[in-house]
């Protein structure tokens, strides 16, 4: 157990029994790891992001040659 956990553990072992105070901890954890692990597909990752810049590039660059593509006739 970390420092935190065990301070815890403390104040709810000598509020409870030592196997009740272990379920609590336990408990917690487990339902801290559940939350981590529903954002972790939320949150975007370093290759998320470099594929994310390059398709808004490649976007970028595509609606300027449109823009070229229509705008020249009109102007001529």
């Amino acid at each position: 157990m970390k420092t935190l956990e065990l301070k815890v553990y403390e104040i709810l072992k000598s509020r409870f029994s030592e196997k009740e105070a272990e379920v609590f901890i336990e408990y917690f954890g487990s339902k801290t790891n559940e939350k981590i692990d529903d954002r972790k597909d939320i949150f975007l990752t370093k290759q998320d992001k470099i594929d994310l810049i390059e398709k808004m590039t490649k976007d970028k660059i595509d609606l300027i040659k449109w823009m070229f593509g229509f705008g020249l006739p009109l102007f001529f």
